[in-house]
């Protein structure tokens, strides 16, 4: 080995020593894992008692992350964050809401406008779905970003006022029930084969009804009665056309337009823009910055998720060091499952520290509103680089990767 060589490789010691004294080292706690929100709605729907786990988990320190505040994030307009309460419309709360900021960016109209209704009619297209399979297609709570955007085209919008799904006097939706007695009854039709698809409509619309009321037929805006494609097309003015979907799997071919494999993607939709990790994150770095949100999905059940005051998502270091995150590892955990489709999120705001952004993420789940900053997560860029999937957003925010699709 001759001197030169010597050197070249005492330089990349060093370097390769300075890059691994940057990386953070993490610590971990056995805390209790209580989320005092969702036992509150439990307690007031419930008129009981909520039930408080004692359980312990292993997760983060999360004490030792030198997290942002809230005020340091540079944030859309968005709408304040609400409860989904005891229910899996996640994917719809989050969709509607970056929808209502797309409203405000393109026309700076505050408009809020009904999940319910959306939730409703997606409760209504799943049975025929089941219907129509034979009993094959996945019944449940959950469902997908672009779900929305699908309801939307057949049925329309309607704001928030002329439909909550609420009873009167209640303060939390409480979907267990309703859920439950959809379920049975599809099962039931399964076991008779009493594959009659106007019958199954009619009966799970009068479940429907009794748990969170029939849908208006028509809104009036400013004295005009429409219906609520009308109030989409001319309220609204939104395109559903115009928002697309990415996600980002090594599974599949980078590129293309694939199927997003998960159970909540009930109808097998084959519009999601695969691309390389690398590509996607620089589209949500990207966009948040051109003035856009993002609808995102992922998972939400790691160490590194905290569940109490802390508010907080990242990737510990004995989970994986930074820099390692990368197309494989992703794959890796969405193949053996540690990695699922758990939870759709409202991406809001960032704030770069240390060459990493944080993310702001407006969260209708009850366990956001455990903690100093309620409704909303931080999100480490690690942890969306990990454990978050897909995004939904503008064509306009992502032309430039959508060019690069047949």
């Amino acid at each position: 080995m001759n001197r030169f060589t010597s050197i070249l490789l005492f330089l990349l010691t060093i370097a390769t020593l300075s890059i691994n004294a940057q990386e953070r080292r993490d610590q971990a706690v056995f805390a209790v894992k209580n989320d005092v929100m969702y036992d509150a709605i439990k307690k007031a729907v419930a008129e009981s008692g909520g039930e408080k786990s004692a359980t312990k988990v292993f997760q983060v320190d999360f004490s030792t992350i030198p997290a942002p505040a809230l005020g340091d994030f540079k944030s859309q307009w968005h709408f304040p964050p609400i409860l989904q309460g005891r229910s899996g419309m996640c994917w719809c709360f989050s969709t509607t809401s970056m929808l209502e900021s797309e409203i405000y960016r393109q026309s700076k109209r505050k408009i809020k406008l009904s999940e319910l209704h959306t939730v409703y009619w997606e409760h209504v297209e799943k049975a025929r779905g089941f219907v129509h399979s034979r009993g094959t297609s996945v019944y449940g709570e959950g469902s997908e970003a672009n779900a929305v955007l699908r309801i939307w085209r057949k049925y329309g919008v309607v704001p928030a006022e002329s439909y909550t799904g609420l009873k009167p006097g209640a303060r939390y939706h409480d979907h267990l029930a309703l859920f439950s007695e959809i379920e049975n009854y599809l099962t039931s039709v399964k076991e008779a084969n009493a594959w009659n698809e106007e019958v199954v409509i009619t009966t799970v619309r009068t479940i429907l009804d009794h748990h969170i009321g029939p849908p208006p037929t028509a809104v009036t805006v400013d004295g005009t009665s429409m219906t609520p494609k009308e109030y989409l097309a001319k309220v609204v003015r939104l395109n559903p056309d115009d928002y697309v979907d990415l996600l980002s799997l090594l599974q599949q071919p980078f590129y293309e337009k694939v199927e997003y494999p998960v159970p909540d993607n009930w109808w097998h939709n084959s519009d999601y823009h695969n691309v390389p990790l690398e590509e996607f994150m620089q589209a949500l770095k990207k966009a948040i910055r051109d003035g856009y949100t993002v609808e995102i999905g992922g998972d939400m059940s790691e160490p590194g998720y905290s569940y109490g005051a802390a508010g907080m998502a990242v990737v510990p270091s004995f989970d994986i060091p930074s820099s390692y995150i990368d197309d494989l590892a992703r794959q890796f955990r969405f193949s053996n499952k540690t990695t699922q489709d758990d939870h759709g999120l409202h991406l809001v705001g960032y704030v770069e520290r240390d060459g990493k952004d944080w993310y702001l993420v407006k969260d209708s789940w009850s366990s956001a509103y455990n903690s100093s900053h309620p409704g909303y997560y931080f999100y480490h860029e690690d942890y969306v680089k990990l454990k978050m999937l897909c995004a939904t957003l503008h064509k306009d925010a992502v032309r430039d990767l959508l060019a690069r699709f047949k």
